[in-house]
């Protein structure tokens, strides 16, 4: 999952009866400028992919002039404003903060330091606590972390907190969910046309809903615990439109390497990543999460899908809350626009160390790996292990060096053990995996991806090659700083575990 969270300029703390002044004060920033960006298109990459830059058309009245996207819509809903433009700076109503037990404590004290050792939350039914990230493990400051997050919410009453007391058995804490952007959406705090705010950097993956969903850092959130508002620039939007049937052996994974392939971990910095087009509309929610999950490395502020009968479906039986979903209008105005053929993508790694060191997984045939882990919020989701075992089942063999599941949430792991795995004959993924010789199903929590304390499941606490479903592989990532990690699908992480080294899943799939 993430490091520590991105933090935009943080606003001045005011005390709560000198908000309204200030608010009512503040002015906006210059319009924000737009220039070209150069692109490069990659000639390893098989898929077909043509940027375009938006027209530019003079100054015009009427309905063109005030067309919105998605994420600017949301900006001026939250900011009680008719019409926004990227580089304005807004104080918007929040919708859900979270935090979890890395970032809780912090944010806590300083909401303590700026509003007071007596102070209570803007609104105990807007804040959600999740403890995910250093859960099973001996380490008293980390197990510190999560008293500090229990104490806090008793103290404030806080609706949503999601507890862990039994480390020894997490099926005894039935408050216990896990890795904080599953469980958001999961538990139904994911709504079209909100503002979610986290301190975590992956707060983005709930873009997936269509609503504006990003990470903050301790002190933006002690100032949101307080007020409920947080002062935000409106970034420019940059457009993704995604055609073409997904090959049987790609994942949305695949399609987001693909995207940070071609535009660097800086081609988005501070701009929203809007995902558009036939196959993203083909997508499952899950799909979409992890689509929008890995925006923040290429540097966006948010992703962003438009909210439709699949979004609406799955949210059904999430939440009773009322919710208001935006569209971008036909005549909104885009930094850039990209477009993929999706039906030519092969299977992708990123190699060590960004990830934007695309290559093909065919092209790395010659790598030899030590380890597979398949979890995190990018990759440990019920359907990432499905992906899995459908790669398991179609080998029939058993994996050639350690690998290690890690379900995301509570409910994930109670899946592996009741689904049915597609074309296996009845049999669940925990039984897939056991015969096909992987590490039983972990703890549900954030396991190695961070790294963690060194009692950490899974954590490289020496040099090694890994496959990874998760989003970084970065020096350190995952415990050691000269491990080398690459970053891949489900599909192409579970067929390296079955040859020992980097593999294409069309091996398997095919």
């Amino acid at each position: 999952m993430a490091s520590s969270a991105i933090a935009p300029n943080s606003a001045p703390f005011l005390k709560q009866k000198e908000l309204g002044a200030a608010l009512s004060s503040f002015s906006s920033s210059p319009a924000f400028s737009v220039q070209r960006c150069k692109r490069t298109v990659s000639k390893k990459i098989c898929s077909v992919m043509t940027p375009q830059q938006s027209e530019r058309k003079p100054a015009t009245t009427g309905s063109v002039k005030t067309a919105m996207t998605m994420t600017e819509k949301i900006f001026a809903k939250s900011s009680e404003k008719t019409h926004l433009s990227p580089g304005e700076n807004v104080w918007v109503n929040v919708d859900v903060l979270m935090t979890h037990d890395v970032c809780g404590p912090g944010s806590f004290g300083i909401f303590k330091k700026e509003f007071g050792e007596n102070a209570k939350v803007w609104d105990r039914e807007k804040i959600v606590i999740i403890p995910d990230h250093y859960i099973f493990t001996s380490d008293e400051r980390a197990n510190r972390n999560v008293d500090i997050l229990r104490d806090f919410c008793t103290e404030q009453n806080i609706k949503y907190f999601y507890d862990i007391k039994d480390l020894g058995n997490f099926k005894a804490n039935p408050d216990y969910k896990g890795v904080c952007h599953v469980a958001l959406a999961q538990e139904g705090h994911c709504r079209p046309g909100e503002v979610l705010l986290g301190t975590d950097s992956h707060t983005c993956t709930a873009g997936a809903f269509g609503q504006f969903a990003t990470g903050i850092g301790n002190t933006d959130a002690g100032f949101v615990l307080g007020t409920g508002k947080s002062l935000l620039k409106v970034p420019p939007t940059l457009k993704f439109v995604m055609d073409g049937e997904m090959p049987d052996y790609i994942l949305a994974k695949d399609l987001i390497l693909q995207i940070i392939g071609e535009i660097s971990v800086a081609g988005a910095t501070y701009k929203a990543m809007e995902f558009v087009g036939s196959t993203v509309e083909s997508l499952s929610m899950e799909e979409r999460m992890t689509l929008c999950n890995m925006v923040v490395e290429a540097g966006g502020k948010n992703g962003i899908v438009p909210a439709d009968s699949t979004t609406y479906k799955y949210l059904e039986d999430k939440t009773s809350v009322p919710y208001e979903p935006v569209f971008s209008d036909a005549q909104a105005r885009f930094l850039s626009e990209y477009r993929f053929d999706i039906s030519k993508l092969e299977p992708l790694v990123a190699k060590p160390h960004s990830p934007d060191n695309r290559a093909l997984a065919r092209e790395c045939r010659d790598v030899k790996i030590d380890r597979v882990y398949i979890g995190s919020c990018t990759g440990g989701k019920t359907e990432d292990f499905l992906a899995a075992a459908k790669v398991f089942v179609a080998s029939g063999k058993k994996v050639k060096v350690p690998t290690f599941l890690v379900p995301a949430t509570q409910k994930v792991w109670m899946d592996l053990y009741s689904l049915p795995v597609p074309g296996s004959g009845g049999k669940t993924c925990s039984q897939i995996f056991e015969e096909a010789g992987c590490d039983t199903p972990a703890s549900p929590s954030c396991g190695a991806c961070l790294g963690g304390p060194k009692d950490t499941y899974a954590r490289m606490n020496e040099p090694k090659v890994c496959v990874s479903t998760t989003n970084r592989n970065f020096p350190g990532r995952m415990g050691h700083k000269e491990g080398e990690i690459y970053l891949a699908s489900p599909y192409t992480a579970a067929a390296s575990a079955l040859t020992g080294y980097v593999t294409d899943p069309r091996d398997f799939l095919q």
